[in-house]
């Protein structure tokens, strides 16, 4: 009898075509069709930079998905509130309570990003995720899931004269 050989799974495969995607998207990047050097190629290029330095120092950037980015930050979420538009997931761990919010789709995550710019805030913002948290825990957090750290204005009377 011959063992009997073991047949990729269909996630298998849909996890190794996009990890061959994402390692060869620098090269595509870095070799344009050589069209020329105008304003949109700049500006791409700049962008490209731009999301590439806002990852963290591991090349890692975190998934939408409240579960995945909460653990990677150490802690087990409590969902909060799981709806249509938007998940968000509660963590308690000795260095703060914060809170995990992803969005299935980008337009989501703008209009939450409005809605929160009333309160003010500093808060991590990533593709399609946001970590709201004290800002003592936001930069520790950007080192190991990216993103940006942003702050938003609140509105209405300030304390300065």
């Amino acid at each position: 009898m011959t063992p009997r050989t073991q047949q990729p799974t269909r996630r298998h495969t849909a996890r190794l075509r996009r990890g061959a995607a994402l390692a060869l998207l620098p090269l595509a990047v870095a070799c344009g069709g050589g069209e020329g050097d105008d304003a949109a190629d700049r500006k791409r290029a700049a962008a490209t930079r731009t999301a590439v330095t806002a990852a963290p120092e591991a090349g890692v950037v975190a998934p939408a998905k409240v579960e995945v980015i909460a653990g990677l930050t150490g802690c087990t979420a409590e969902i909060r509130i799981d709806a249509d538009e938007l998940r968000e997931g509660v963590c308690r761990t000795e260095q703060g309570e914060y809170r995990i919010t992803t969005f299935p789709e980008e337009r989501f995550q703008v209009t939450w990003l409005d809605s929160a710019a009333i309160y003010g805030g500093k808060y991590l913002v990533g593709t399609r995720w946001v970590v709201s948290a004290v800002p003592e825990l936001l930069e520790g957090f950007r080192s190991r899931l990216g993103g940006t750290v942003r702050e938003l204005r609140g509105i209405g009377p300030t304390t300065a004269p």
